[in-house]
């Protein structure tokens, strides 16, 4: 059985994409949270 395992050029594109994808939704939660929290304070003052 084969231990090392050569993932090339193709492998380290793949996992640098998907790294790329994750950082971006991970962005795109952290905004909408952000602005889920404003509009709660916003709310709690008006009240």
């Amino acid at each position: 059985m084969q231990k090392d395992v050569d993932m090339g050029w193709e492998g380290s594109l793949t996992v640098l994409i998907l790294c790329i994808t994750v950082a971006i939704l991970l962005r795109s939660f952290y905004k909408r949270y952000m602005r889920m929290n404003a509009r709660n304070d916003e709310n709690q003052r008006d009240t």
